[in-house]
């Protein structure tokens, strides 16, 4: 009787320990995957422009309000000198026989609290002795400079000669420096105060 040959038997907790050996790992499988490469020209295009383009933008809208903030400051400026000097001129010149017209004219360029003082000034001195003992009086304004300015409101200093004639006696001359300020009253610049200095 011949001998059959044995073969070992695995049980079934060794089999999937033979199945389950790791096989090598190859040398592609080892390197990381490739970073795509950061396109310059992309971020350029689509970061860096738009902000560079909208920096630019509030630059230029500031410069052109403050621009047209300078140039507003400018015509105030201007408007309210040639304001303040036509109207002391208008305020402080009458002759005895058109007084009240002249002085009531002047009125109208005033207002706030100063056109009230005035108007009663004019009412009960000015015009009682313009008209009684022949008051006349010319008034210039030599030079006028804007001490501040803006849009609805100016002040601006005066220098003032005024020549007063009572009756036949001689004229006589004053000079005297006047601070005005003025309101921009709609599109209209009127006296508010009126101070010598």
């Amino acid at each position: 009787m011949t001998d059959t040959p044995k073969f070992e038997e695995t049980s079934a907790e060794e089999a999937p320990a033979l199945a389950e050996t790791p096989a090598e790992e190859s040398p592609a499988d080892q390197i990381p995957p490739a970073r795509r490469p950061i396109q310059w020209p992309r971020v350029f295009a689509y970061g860096v422009l738009p902000v560079l383009a909208l920096v630019l933008a509030v630059a230029g809208g500031y410069l052109f309000w403050r621009d047209a903030e300078a140039d507003r400051a400018d015509q105030a400026r201007e408007d309210s000198v040639r304001a303040a000097r036509s109207i002391t001129i208008a305020m402080l010149t009458y002759e005895p026989q058109t007084v009240e017209q002249q002085l009531g004219a002047a009125k109208e360029q005033l207002t706030g609290a100063f056109r009230d003082t005035y108007s009663s000034m004019i009412d009960t001195v000015v015009v009682p002795g313009a008209k009684e003992q022949q008051i006349s009086a010319v008034t210039e304004v030599p030079a006028a400079s804007s001490v501040s300015a803006y849009a609805d409101h100016a002040v601006v200093l005066l220098f003032v000669n005024q020549t007063v004639a009572v009756g036949e006696n001689a004229p006589s001359n004053t000079a005297s420096s006047v601070r005005v300020t003025l309101d921009k009253v709609g599109e209209q610049w009127l006296v508010s105060e009126f101070q010598p200095i």
